[in-house]
């Protein structure tokens, strides 16, 4: 594989900020719902900011497509550490922040995701032969989640802190020979602003051969973002896959900032630490998809691999509904890793292959659009009263399971066509 060394340096740069950001997102959803217990507010707070982004992402996208991706990376890592660094300099000038300012360090952190992610892809597959996509892919996936690990490992001690009593870590009770107070939330942001200026750094070092370098445009930024869209009107199935395949990844983000929080606390009736190690046992999970599902699907085509994956994710949101034990709790999290991490791997693998690169940035964004829309809709029906109340927490998880079932069927009724798809080359 060539440019090993750019490779390098963009996963390490994503490494290092997506630690703390893991840890920052694992931070304010547990402070809304536990610690102020602003449930409802926060729902109905994350399903604005989620439909909000929609205009974001389309401009992003055709951003993505026209300019230098490393240039991209080190405008939003710039301006993400920057803003955050502010909020968090004032926390510790006031002693703390107040519920609009964590609210204001959400919303920049999911505008950021919102252009990072597509641009990483696109990025990753700009610098990388075609031979190698399944690779990349296995290798994005591996990383993110390693990341994600040691988020969890380091947010059950920060949200937890460390006592006499000791700490429950994984589900073992750990009595450390020390202890260690629980952090502010503005001292968590604090690590997060450095960490973005680390990625910035180790970006401006990247030097790499582009495969498929971007086209200078000198059509308007509607025009190139009408192609994003007309692209897929010629593709209507790759449009399909795309949207579909999203369904695990829609009910996680849904799940980890929404529902886990309120099912740890008011369905297992469990605290902080247990709510990063289950983070941690989907990590697992994850990394370990990232290793072997390649290898696991190798004999038969991608799209049933995606097809199995989902259908196993869909019945552990059902199984998660019916369970108080914590063994299981963590067994199910680690089966959760492993099916999402396993779809998204294989998912990019299919559209690296059928999407040219030019036009990557711009069908992403089209994709997150359909993914914010579902996801968007599903934190609004999950913020109801009803399902704050007592551990009714269980009936969201019961109807993301059917979510995901039912996108399934498209697919298996269009599977043939699916697998013998050819790409449709841009003009």
């Amino acid at each position: 594989m060539q440019n090993k060394n750019a490779l390098a340096l963009l996963l390490t740069a994503n490494f290092v900020s997506g630690i703390a950001q893991g840890i920052t997102m694992l931070a304010i959803p547990w402070y809304f719902f536990n610690i102020i217990d602003e449930a409802k507010f926060f729902g109905y707070l994350y399903a604005i900011i989620t439909i909000s982004t929609l205009p974001w992402n389309i401009f992003a996208g055709s951003l993505i497509d026209k300019y230098s991706r490393k240039k991209i990376f080190m405008g939003i890592t710039s301006i993400s550490g920057l803003l955050i660094g502010l909020i968090a300099l004032y926390g510790f000038s006031q002693n703390g922040l107040s519920i609009n300012l964590i609210a204001l360090v959400f919303i920049i952190t999911i505008l950021n995701f919102s252009i990072h992610y597509p641009t990483l892809y696109a990025f990753g597959q700009e610098i990388t032969e075609k031979s190698k996509y399944h690779k990349l892919s296995t290798y994005f996936e591996i990383q993110n989640q390693v990341g994600s690990m040691f988020s969890g490992a380091i947010a059950v001690i920060l949200l937890s802190g460390v006592d006499a009593s000791g700490l429950n870590f994984l589900g073992l009770n750990l009595n450390l020979p020390f202890e260690i107070e629980a952090w502010p939330i503005h001292k968590i942001f604090a690590v997060d602003a450095i960490t973005y200026f680390i990625a910035f750094t180790l970006i401006l070092l990247l030097k790499y051969k582009s495969f498929k370098p971007n086209k200078e445009e000198s059509r308007s930024t509607v025009q190139r973002i009408r192609a994003g869209f007309t692209y897929l009107k010629d593709n209507p199935l790759l449009l399909m896959f795309g949207t579909l395949t999203l369904s695990v990844f829609i009910v996680i983000l849904v799940e980890a900032f929404l529902l886990l929080p309120q099912y740890v606390a008011n369905h297992l009736n469990e605290s902080a630490d247990v709510f990063a190690s289950g983070d941690i046992y989907y990590s697992l999970g994850a990394i370990l998809a990232g290793f072997i599902t390649v290898r696991l699907f190798k004999q038969t085509t991608t799209l049933k691999g995606i097809i199995v994956l989902m259908m196993i994710a869909g019945g552990i949101f059902i199984w998660i509904a019916f369970t108080f034990s914590l063994f299981v709790f963590y067994l199910i999290s680690l089966l959760i890793g492993f099916t999402n991490a396993g779809v998204r791997i294989l998912r990019v693998t299919y559209l690296f292959r059928h999407i040219n690169n030019d036009i990557m940035g711009r069908v992403s964004s089209i994709f997150s659009m359909t993914h914010i829309v579902f996801r968007a809709l599903l934190i609004y029906i999950f913020s109801y009263t009803f399902f704050t109340e007592s551990n009714n927490v269980i009936y969201a998880y019961l109807i993301s399971g059917v979510f995901v079932l039912i996108s399934i069927i498209p697919l298996l009724i269009n599977y043939k066509t699916l697998v013998a798809l050819k790409i449709n080359e841009t003009s």
